[in-house]
Parts: C-alpha cells; sequence; structure tokens
C-alpha cells in the first residue's frame, strides 16, 4: 500500500515553504502581469474601461497550489525525480525553441529533443525515463486546471474560418504558478529519522543508478503552467473539456511510455518521439476541430445573436449571457445591429427586452437605466460579414521562425 497519508502531510509542508520564497511571488506578478494584458485586451473589444479583475488572478494562484500538490504526489507515486531529469538543459533549449515558434516553450519539445539525443549520441546524459516522466506529469496537471478553469476569462475575438468568413469566438489563456515537491535522492546517506518505508514494487521508474542505500528527500521547487487556445464551434466551457480531455489522454500514454523506456532502445526512441509529435497531434487536432467545424457565434435567425455581454452592464444583470439570442427591444422584432442602433436611438431607457437564453426559453426583462455613451447597453453582436473586421492572427512563429521564413521565401523567388 503506498502511504499516502505520510506523504501529503510533507507535501504540504513544502507547498507552504515555497509560499515564503521570493521566486514564488516573482511567477505570480509576472503570472498577474500576463492577467493584465489579457484584460487590456477586453477593453480594447469592449471599448470601455474595466476594472482589474483580482478574482481571475486569486483563482489562478489557489487552484495553482492544488495542481502542484495533485502533481506533487503523482510524482512521488511514480517516483520522478529532478536528479536526472535534465532541467539543467531543458529550460535553455526550450527558451531557444521559443524563438522558433512561442508554443515550442512547452517542455514536450525539449524534453523530447534531449532525450532522443542522449538515446542516440549519447548526450546529455540524463534519464530518458524520468525527462519523459516530468513531461507527462505537468501536462497532467494542465489537463486537470484546464478542465476546471481553462475557460475562466475568455476573451471575445473575430477569427476567419476556412472559407474566409468572419466569425466570433473567444480566446482562452490561462496561466497558474505551481508549487512543486520534487524528488531527489542521494546514495550511500544513512536513513534519516522520520523517514517514510516504500512499498516494494516503488519507485515505477529507476533512478538510474546502482547502490545498495538511496535515500530520496522531497524539495520545494517552482513551475508554472500556461494555456492557450481558441472557441470557435464551442462554447469556452465546452472548448476547455475537449482540449483537457485531448491532452490527459496525450499524458497518459507518453507516462506509460516514460515508464518503458528503459526496457529497449527502441521503447524508449518511441517515448522520445511521441513528446513532441503527440503534442504536435493535439494541437493539430484542436485546430482543425474549430476551424472545420461549425461556427457557433454567428448571426441567426429569429434574432441578433450575442457573441459577449459585459459583465455588470445592464444587459448583464437583466441576465444576458454570451449565445442569447436578443428577439425584440420593446415588443419590436430585433435581427441586426442597424434594428439594435435604431431601437436604442428613438426609445429612452430603460427598456424591455425579449431574449432566448442557453436553455432556449424566451425571457422578458427590463434594463436597467442607462446611458449610451458613458454606460453602454453592454450587449456584443456576433459579426454580420465584417470582412474588414481586426481579426486574430493565429501565427505563433517566433524571431528566428519569422526570419527563416522570409529567408526561405526570398531564396525560392
Amino acid at each position: 500500500m503506498f502511504p499516502f497519508g505520510d506523504i501529503l502531510p510533507m507535501i504540504i509542508v513544502n507547498t507552504e515553504l515555497m509560499l515564503r520564497e521570493p521566486i514564488f511571488w516573482i511567477v505570480v506578478v509576472l503570472i498577474g502581469l500576463q492577467y493584465r494584458r489579457m484584460n487590456d485586451l477586453r477593453e480594447a473589444f469592449y471599448g470601455i474601461p474595466l476594472k482589474f479583475n483580482w478574482s481571475e488572478l486569486a483563482t489562478a494562484l489557489v487552484l495553482g497550489m492544488l495542481g502542484g500538490i495533485a502533481g506533487s504526489m503523482l510524482m512521488v507515486l511514480i517516483g520522478v525525480t529532478l536528479t536526472g531529469s535534465g532541467l539543467f538543459y531543458i529550460w535553455p533549449l526550450a527558451i531557444l525553441l521559443m524563438l522558433v515558434d512561442a508554443r515550442f516553450i512547452c517542455f514536450a519539445y525539449a524534453g523530447g529533443i534531449l532525450a532522443l539525443s542522449s538515446l542516440l549520441f549519447g548526450f546529455p546524459r540524463v534519464n530518458v525515463s524520468q525527462v519523459l516522466a516530468l513531461v507527462a506529469v505537468l501536462h497532467m496537471v494542465e489537463s486537470l486546471l484546464i478542465f476546471f478553469s481553462g475557460h475562466l476569462g475568455a476573451v471575445p475575438a473575430f477569427f476567419r474560418d476556412r472559407t474566409g468568413r468572419v466569425v466570433g469566438g473567444f480566446t482562452l489563456q490561462k496561466f497558474w504558478p505551481i508549487p512543486i515537491s520534487a524528488l531527489a535522492f542521494m546514495t550511500g546517506a544513512g536513513v534519516p529519522p522520520g523517514s517514510v518505508d516504500m512499498p516494494g514494487w516503488w519507485p515505477l521508474i529507476s533512478p538510474g543508478v546502482e547502490a545498495e542505500n538511496i535515500v530520496y528527500i522531497l524539495i520545494p521547487v517552482m513551475a508554472a503552467l500556461g494555456y492557450g487556445d481558441m472557441a470557435i464551434t464551442r462554447n469556452p466551457r465546452q472548448k476547455g473539456r475537449v482540449s483537457a480531455g485531448y491532452l490527459a489522454l496525450y499524458s497518459m500514454v507518453l507516462l506509460l511510455l516514460a515508464v518503458l523506456a528503459d526496457r529497449s532502445l527502441l521503447l524508449g526512441i518511441l517515448a522520445a518521439l511521441f513528446s513532441p509529435l503527440g503534442h504536435e497531434l493535439v494541437i493539430y487536432i484542436g485546430r482543425k476541430l474549430e476551424m472545420q467545424g461549425v461556427a457557433v457565434y454567428v448571426p441567426r435567425s429569429g434574432g441578433l445573436a450575442l457573441l459577449d455581454v459585459i459583465p455588470e452592464s445592464p444587459a448583464w444583470h437583466a441576465g444576458m449571457r454570451s449565445g442569447d439570442l436578443l428577439v425584440a427591444v420593446n415588443g419590436v422584432p430585433v435581427h441586426s445591429r442597424a434594428d439594435l442602433a435604431a431601437m436604442l436611438y428613438i426609445v429612452n431607457p430603460p427598456i424591455q427586452v425579449d431574449y432566448v437564453d442557453g436553455k432556449g426559453r424566451r425571457i422578458r426583462r427590463e434594463l436597467l437605466p442607462y446611458n449610451n455613451e458613458l454606460h453602454p447597453l453592454g450587449i456584443l453582436p456576433v459579426p454580420e460579414g465584417d470582412e474588414q473586421a481586426a481579426v486574430v492572427d493565429l501565427g505563433t512563429a517566433g524571431p528566428l521562425g519569422r526570419w527563416f521564413s522570409d529567408f526561405w521565401r526570398r531564396l525560392s523567388q
């Protein structure tokens, strides 16, 4: 029986120790700046100033700590250690790869390249199973965080579908600070008092050293996870859960391959290749589902479809939400933005609205008093064939990637 009851208190103590370290709060500040940038994007799209939503950062902080505890338990259960995990090489390589393409900052790429290089060329000398298991565990934690909170704080945006039509959607971006209790080991050391006896089958992944006495210790380390996606054919919550499912499947397969990687060279190479290629497949499937599917934030018959509703606006307080259908204002049918603008011009607030919510119920509400200039209605309709609308650039090429692209284009001319 694995001693979860003995390990969990140690992890919680390490988490509390990490909260005292300056590096933890530096990461929190950096993540806070990312959420500030996302708030600026919402302001630009809504066209009105917004207060910074501190609860968004607080939620990320709490979920990040819970995710760190879950990831720490999983790492201990498997026997993933920092010793031999190649972190010394992974970070510089990940940063270099980010200069080629921003998505390559993910450890799936650097970890896979390091593992493959170690297997084929003997450099750098890393424990391939440990490297790939670390990548798998981090992605498993990320999938849990995406499932529960990947949809929160979605930013409305315009995209072009496969036909070139402008459609509505959301960009999903989340960042979490992750305090991890990681294993390290020493050889030839005496067993300290208060140690926990582990079962005979443990660890699942060999530390890669031959020694009679191996003592494992838990040390607090700091990590951060990020998630970026788009929702066009699903609402943000549905998209987050689909993405979480694919990422969880990827991480479980990679973890299985990592455990088997030390059995043979062929399995090691297979695991090393799956790390980046499997991650690319997850991204490809997610992108294809959104670009090839049927967009949901487009004009619909019977009323004016809403892409989003500004929080705390009159429309928000009336119960209107993203995906609803505004069908009438003061009893007069509304089918387009022009119809809505005309009604708001000729009637005085407060006004009465009829809308159909996400459950298909027709609801009538009287909006709070508002002023067209200072306190807008708060309704953001879906695009109506706005071919000149500012759309999201889906490219993620870094400076080196753009340079190579330009060089190849000039060479081919």
